[in-house]
């Protein structure tokens, strides 16, 4: 029962974060007044009738009741300040019209409206509504006093008997403010500089975005230049063919039969064009990987993304390094952005390269564990002693010279792990290689058959 109510009372549609918590003690403390004062009325007057003179009192209860309802209305329909403000302007209303009626000795017996329209006041509507209100109080006061003069017996002491609680009164009155004034004036600043705190925290996060995204940018176009001396020599190849065919071309203009000479004429073109887009492909492959794109989050199956990256390795590892890439039969759906994951693995083959001035072996595993898939990327190169490995993944922590290494691909590979929920160890000694092994999170959604075709 109670938690239907009290997301009720959350529900209330306010845009400031600090009314809207604000909200339901308010809606709260108004449905009690709009409740609590009839029903206070109603048990009094089935066993007794109204005292003399308190007539005015009944009437300013029920009037404060039915606009304590009403504020609640406004509430939530978004006005919540002017909810308050209204509320507000009630009790003090009947306030001071009780006071003109009674006096101010009847009642001090209960303070709790005065109190409370302090407490309104400075919580919910400011500094400077909380000491208007406490102006309008010492005026409602005076009413009061000045009700008492006139109904005090005439004589030389009527002047002290009415006035002789002012000061303490005033006084009272005076530290109760001062207080809640500092209260919510130190509640306010405090959440002032979380909010500017939360604001300065956002700004450094998109700035390491950017910064991150700028980083991984970089480290694509440092891979394509390793990449590049492959490149040449894969278009010296196709270039070789294209010579071969355009020679075919002339000796098939010698044939004597038109009917040869057109066969060896259409074999030499369709070689040539077989040949020019083997060079579009390698040349597509390249400039996608390279440019600066936004991410393009997508599911795709890591295990077929490994072969088809494995011509790229074959360019980036010298001849001297044998690849290992065994098959995967079931597919390894992953969902992040494929150019990263080939930045990854590119990154690691690149050291791994390194590490094998004199030839060695590099082997790639890919396997599903749990909810899980793991690449295993290890070498059997010169390997990392302790103090290397405990700081790998540091950026622009490295090994080589300066001109042979930025510091930054571990630490790009690194990040991006991290980014995409998954874990990156690395187990390396002097002399024994180095293995690195990647976990991230399959994907739920099935890979798209397309691509399996393609």
């Amino acid at each position: 029962m109670w938690k239907p109510f009290a997301h009720w009372l959350r529900s209330a549609p306010i845009a400031d974060a600090v009314d809207r918590r604000n909200a339901p003690a308010m809606q709260l403390l108004l449905l009690f007044y709009g409740i609590a004062l009839p029903a206070n009325w109603a048990w009094h007057l089935s066993s007794r009738p109204i005292p003399a003179g308190w007539a005015i009192v009944l009437l300013l209860d029920l009037t404060t009741a039915a606009l304590a309802l009403l504020c609640v209305r406004l509430i939530r329909r978004d006005r919540y300040r002017t909810a308050m403000m209204l509320f507000l302007g009630a009790l003090l209303t009947s306030l001071a019209l009780a006071f003109h009626k009674l006096g101010t000795q009847a009642q001090l017996i209960d303070q709790t409206a005065m109190i409370l329209t302090l407490v309104i006041a400075g919580v919910v509507l400011g500094r400077r509504a909380l000491w208007t209100v406490f102006a309008l109080l010492l005026a409602i006061f005076a009413i009061g006093f000045a009700t008492d003069a006139h109904n005090t017996a005439k004589g030389p002491q009527w002047i002290g008997n009415a006035l002789r609680n002012a000061p303490s009164l005033v006084a009272s009155y005076l530290i109760i403010t001062a207080i809640l004034d500092r209260a919510v004036t130190a509640l306010r600043e405090s959440l002032d500089e979380s909010n500017a705190r939360g604001r300065e925290l956002q700004l450094e996060m998109a700035r390491r975005e950017r910064a991150q995204t700028q980083l991984i940018h970089a480290q694509k176009m440092e891979a394509s230049g390793r990449l590049a001396s492959g490149i040449a020599h894969d278009f010296n190849n196709i270039l070789g063919l294209i010579q071969g065919f355009a020679a075919q071309r002339d000796a098939a203009l010698d044939l004597p039969d038109p009917r040869e000479r057109s066969a060896a004429l259409a074999a030499a073109l369709e070689g040539v064009e077989e040949a020019a887009e083997r060079g579009c492909a390698v040349t597509r492959k390249l400039l996608i990987f390279s440019r600066n794109d936004v991410l393009r989050i997508e599911t795709f199956d890591a295990a077929r993304a490994l072969r088809d990256l494995q011509p790229m390795l074959r360019q980036l590892l010298p001849a001297a390094v044998r690849l290992e890439l065994p098959a995967v039969a079931a597919a390894l759906p992953v969902r992040l952005d494929r150019s990263e994951f080939e930045l990854m693995v590119l990154n690691i083959a690149a050291n791994a390269r390194d590490a094998m001035p004199d030839g060695g072996r590099f082997a790639i595993a890919a396997t599903a564990q749990g909810g899980e898939i793991e690449i295993r990327l290890a070498d059997n190169g010169l390997g990392m002693d302790e103090h290397v490995r405990e700081r790998v993944f540091e950026p622009f922590f490295s090994t080589k010279l300066a001109a042979h290494g930025t510091g930054l691909g571990l630490s790009v590979v690194h990040d991006l792990v991290k980014a995409l929920g998954g874990d990156i160890r690395v187990d390396s000694a002097p002399g024994a290689g180095t293995a690195f092994t990647i976990r991230l999170p399959l994907a739920h959604e099935a890979v798209d058959n397309a691509e399996g075709m393609a």
